[in-house]
């Protein structure tokens, strides 16, 4: 572990990075004994500076849910990052790629909680139950580490990479929908060709077998922190697919299965 100077200076650095656009060196680099509950306790300093500053948490998201994720890390459970209201972003409004250090995209099957979620315990039944709706997703990741060149406690450090989150219209009540089975899609244009290529397709069972399963964990796993899921939250609980490099004049279009549509990401 690491003191909790280190653990300060270390939050101020990413703080600064993400201000500045100037990524740093890993923080594993810099503080070889940090470990992943100094980097949680250096995520929750942001959260509270930010917090601080006036920003309003709306929700979480869960990373490193695919088992491939969690081998190349050499973790055995996902981590977890916290969403603010300055990180929602629409369909409408173009996203300046200039505004962040090195962002890719994820495609997520969102879940919007209508009641507070149990904690310890809970189940994926409880989390069908406590969603109001299923939403498309386009998660924007972005790196203050240089190069994405991270480890865990990197990454949870650094929020769990959080950058932004653009939703689709269509809202879809999750018990109408075998979860497992949400297929995507997803194609991108770019300012030279306007012709949509495919990028990459991926399937919901990719998150943990159940992206329910995904919003189960976490609702367990921060309730050990005094923090529950409550009605409103947005929780995005991991990619379909692999992140995808982000360039000015890309316009991603990410078509699911299921009955829930499409969302799209412009960056400029």
């Amino acid at each position: 572990m690491i003191d909790d100077q280190a653990r300060q200076e270390a939050a101020e650095m990413l703080a600064s990075a993400e201000n500045t656009r100037q990524p740093i060196d890993p923080l594993v680099a810099r503080y070889p004994g940090i470990d992943v509950v100094d980097a949680y306790e250096i995520q929750l300093l942001g959260i509270r500076r930010r917090v601080g500053r006036g920003a309003r948490i709306v929700g979480h998201k869960v990373g490193l849910s695919s088992k491939v994720m969690q081998d190349m890390m050499n973790v055995d459970e996902p981590d977890y990052g916290h969403l603010f209201d300055d990180m929602m972003l629409t369909e409408s409004v173009p996203i300046a790629v200039r505004a962040y250090c090195a962002p890719r995209v994820e495609v997520e099957v969102g879940f919007i909680l209508g009641a507070d979620l149990p904690g310890s315990g809970c189940v994926e039944d409880d989390v069908i139950r406590a969603t109001t709706a299923i939403v498309p997703s386009i998660e924007l990741i972005d790196s203050r580490i240089a190069n994405w060149q991270i480890k865990i406690e990197d990454t949870i450090a650094d929020n769990a990479s959080s950058a932004g989150v653009v939703l689709g219209r269509n809202r879809l009540d999750p018990s109408s929908v075998d979860l497992t089975d949400v297929g995507v899609e997803v194609h991108v244009a770019d300012a030279t060709d306007p012709t949509p290529r495919f990028l990459a397709k991926g399937r919901s069972d990719a998150v943990l077998g159940n992206p329910a399963t995904s919003v189960a964990w976490l609702a367990n796993k921060v309730s050990a922190f005094g923090v529950s899921l409550r009605a409103g939250d947005l929780v995005l609980p991991g990619s379909l697919t692999r992140a995808l490099e982000v360039h000015p004049g890309d316009t991603f279009t990410a078509s699911f299965g299921g009955g829930l549509g499409m969302v799209t990401a412009t960056f400029i």
